[in-house]
């Protein structure tokens, strides 16, 4: 049993009807991640368009780097993870990844414009990034109720994206007041990322988490894949994964649709950012009541009219308005949700690795999804390359369906069930309670 209110295992239930609260540490590393994401949202907002428009590289050179990007942090996830179970140490591995993001922004700093030095500081920030997901993403699994887990995995999701919404507006608001200086964004990027490693140290609890038969050998790190239901969930993960187009792609073709100046083009993530911030919790708590496996697959379902906006004759408030909506609440019903879905499902001293495992499935299938994406488009045009992805996730929906397991009532592994309790000399053997 789990104790919301402060995260312990083995402690009595709450009275029924009792409201529900997320532990200390979900708050705690919400607010770790809300202040790391001020730092990282702060330098990234105007990477597409960057890239494109400044540096002038084609759709597919584009879609390649960020899958490579993306390629890499997704298999420094299993690293991350694996880290952390062998060693229960899931804080420390968790703040290693953000000390090392944090420290990326002296490398933009430091790469004085040249391209080669920019990109070698976006990956450091991308490997800082893969290595504390996973563990973060199990301390949240580990210190919340299996029932709660998807209003858990909400609070912490609208607390990061609430620093994803800040950060873009500092960033400017830095701009306007330095005349444009880059090198002060960059300061002040780096100074609010160690914030968040001093407020990891702080606020989190840093016990050591002995592990609890897990697989901590190198080779072993497919293990969790034994299970059935991990392994359906990794499968369908990757199959929408694969089907799921970049929001950067999105918010470039609605950038090209509408003729929107380029001034204004950073702005657009903040209006998905916001409905992301609006929807996360209520989303999770609609996964907690009506399942997480369904709110999950009709979650990429609000991709669907995305793409169909960019396809359809429409004015250009709609488009400025439905793109953004539509990526916002595909977020949010799928993001926190998904692990959620997974975490009850894997025993205490494998759950880092094998979320990390779900993870990296779903990012590598986004990778192929990037680049080929990018390449439809460089060679056939957007309007074809929309055609293909609205099709080809209507069918990995239809897919996914099939794949992805049905929820029970008790999802816990044996060895993590709690112990039924004794009968008492008032109740008889067996009787219920």
């Amino acid at each position: 049993m789990y104790l919301a209110t402060t995260g312990r295992r083995d402690a009595p239930p709450a009275p029924s009807g009792a409201p529900r609260r997320v532990s200390a540490t979900v708050l705690a590393l919400g607010t770790v991640s809300l202040v790391t994401d001020v730092s990282s949202e702060m330098v990234t907002a105007v990477l597409p368009l960057y890239l494109v428009v400044g540096l002038g590289l084609t759709p597919l050179q584009f879609g390649f780097l960020d899958g490579l990007f993306t390629g890499a942090t997704a298999l420094v996830r299993l690293a991350g993870g694996h880290a952390a179970d062998r060693g229960g140490h899931h804080k420390a591995v968790a703040g290693a990844g953000y000390a090392l993001s944090a420290c990326s922004r002296l490398g933009l700093l430091l790469a004085g414009g040249a391209t080669g030095g920019i990109a070698a500081a976006l990956a450091a920030d991308r490997l800082g990034k893969g290595i504390r997901t996973a563990p973060r993403d199990a301390l949240i699994t580990l210190d919340s109720p299996p029932d709660g887990l998807g209003r858990a995995f909400g609070v912490h999701r609208a607390m990061d994206t609430t620093g994803a919404l800040l950060g873009p507006l500092a960033a400017f608001a830095l701009l306007w007041a330095t005349a444009d200086a880059y090198d002060a964004v960059f300061v002040v990027s780096f100074c609010t990322g160690l914030l968040g490693v001093l407020l990891l140290v702080v606020l989190v609890p840093g016990g050591r988490r002995q592990p609890v038969g897990g697989a901590h050998r190198l080779r072993d790190l497919a293990a969790p894949l034994r299970l059935p239901g991990v392994r359906r969930i990794a499968l369908g993960a990757a199959l929408l994964g694969g089907a799921t187009i970049g929001d950067a792609f999105l918010y470039l073709l609605l950038q090209q649709r509408t003729g929107l100046a380029a001034t204004w083009f950073p702005f657009l993530p903040l209006g998905a950012s916001a409905v992301y911030l609006l929807l996360a919790v209520p989303a999770g708590r609609l996964a907690d009541r009506v399942g997480r496996r369904r709110t999950f697959l009709y979650g990429h379902g609000a991709l669907l009219p995305a793409l169909g906006l960019l396809l359809a004759p429409l004015p250009e408030a709609v488009l400025l308005v439905g793109v953004p909506l539509a990526i916002g609440i595909f977020y949010a019903a799928t993001d926190g949700v998904l692990m959620a879905l997974t975490g009850p499902l894997l025993p205490a001293g494998s759950r880092a690795g094998g979320l990390a495992l779900v993870q990296t499935a779903q990012a590598l299938a986004r990778v192929g999804a990037a680049a080929g994406f990018g390449a439809a488009w460089t060679l056939w045009g957007p309007t074809p390359a929309l055609l293909v992805a609205l099709a080809g996730l209507t069918a990995a929906m239809c897919g996914a369906s099939r794949l992805l397991p049905a929820e029970r009532s008790h999802p816990l592994p044996p060895e993590d069930r709690p112990a039924p309790r004794p009968p008492t000399p008032h109740s008889p053997k067996g009787s219920p309670r």
